[in-house]
């Protein structure tokens, strides 16, 4: 009798999986998983219906609609003044994920390291031990979450074929600055065998002034990079899993010959429905950091005067809320008894680690509505005194 070997022996439920189903039973506000819970612009659920009236059900063309990757490549000139061609270096997906692991399966061989920065984004193990590699795992400082060079320049062997950044991070909410991505640039210079896979999904999420900074801006980068990007996450509309990759022809060619063979093509509406929108709605990225700003300032002034100490954010729609000053738990089992008990579900940060590293953090969504956000401190306001 054959016995079955798994690809991912360690893997199971995810702990998004874990903690909304929690919330769930116990009937606990759910900040753990990154959805928004406003209404959609009414103007994208326009674009959406005519786009069901009047466009293709069947297949889009492999790469995406021509006209939303014309589109991205419009948008791409006027944001960083140079061009990409929509034809042979833009590919739509089907969602961020499934890029990320398009890049990964297009250039991970059998053998080869991949050098990731932890707290990470939960898919980046599991697509590099499915392409029979090795992850190597180097954490980013607590409690700034930026990175340590020394350490990737010790971590690199001449099996390391790519390393893995994420600006804005998820779940830290750090980004990726100037000064650090000339470093990764010199970096590159020295061993010229690695590739970049850049995750950039929260892009048009960034606070305080900053500037979102693409691993593509830099020549010495450029070339040899994977870039990837959510309309879901800028959109509000997770659960249509429409992202997308920038990348060199080359790189495109073999991203491509992946790509076709997980999902061929992304929904055909979907992409009409975005196209239309972005199109009749061109300021709408310039509005979207003030419009979360907002959110993370409200929700950072609601729970001034408690226990809970807010780490930094500077991207993306989640903080990071230390709790060490309340309880020596571990997260995962302070996690599950503020569900629980207090009625307000998160994510501890231990888990986007491979060797869980337990800081006493959780993170909180705050891509909310503010009575949502105001119920919510209300319940962390009753906890540790």
């Amino acid at each position: 009798m054959n016995t079955f070997v798994s690809k991912l022996p360690k893997v199971g439920e995810t702990i998004f999986t874990t903690m909304s189903a929690l919330a769930q039973k116990h009937s606990a506000m759910n900040l753990s998983q990154g959805f928004p819970d406003f209404s959609l612009d009414e103007l994208l659920l326009e674009c959406l219906k005519k786009a069901i009236i009047d466009s293709s059900h069947q297949y889009a063309p492999m790469a995406g609609l021509p006209i939303l990757r014309e589109f991205i490549a419009e948008q791409w000139f006027e944001k960083h003044q140079f061009s990409i061609d929509p034809v042979s270096q833009i590919t739509i997906t089907s969602g961020a994920t499934e890029a990320i692991f398009d890049a990964i399966q297009a250039i991970v061989h059998p053998g080869d390291e991949v050098i990731i920065l932890e707290p990470c984004y939960d898919s980046y193990i599991p697509a590099i031990l499915i392409a029979d590699a090795k992850p190597i795992t180097i954490p980013l400082e607590f409690p700034s979450y930026q990175i340590d060079f020394q350490k990737i320049y010790d971590a690199i062997t001449p099996k390391t074929k790519a390393i893995i950044i994420n600006t804005p991070n998820n779940p830290t909410g750090s980004i990726i600055t100037h000064e650090e991505f000339l470093q990764l640039e010199k970096l590159f210079e020295q061993f010229p065998q690695l590739y970049l896979i850049s995750d950039e999904v929260y892009e048009n999420i960034i606070f305080d002034g900053n500037k979102h900074h693409s691993a593509l801006d830099y020549k010495g980068l450029r070339n040899r990079t994977f870039a990837v990007y959510s309309f879901g996450k800028s959109l509000h509309v997770t659960g249509w899993k429409i992202g997308y990759c920038i990348a060199s022809p080359e790189l495109t060619l073999e991203f491509r010959k992946v790509h076709q063979y997980v999902t061929f093509s992304s929904a055909t509406p979907l992409q009409h429905a975005i196209y239309q929108y972005l199109k009749q709605n061109p300021n709408y990225y310039q509005e979207l950091p003030l419009f979360f700003e907002k959110k993370r300032n409200l929700f950072l002034e609601l729970i001034q005067g408690t226990q809970w100490k807010p780490l930094n954010c500077s991207g993306t729609y989640f903080i990071l809320l230390d709790y060490s000053d309340i309880s020596q738990e571990n997260d995962v089992t302070f996690a599950k008894k503020l569900t629980e008990q207090s009625g307000i579900a998160s994510i501890p940060i231990s888990v986007f680690y491979e060797n869980p590293v337990d800081n006493k953090v959780l993170r909180f969504c705050f891509g909310k509505k503010e009575e949502t956000l105001q119920m919510a401190a209300e319940k962390l306001k009753k906890i540790g005194f």
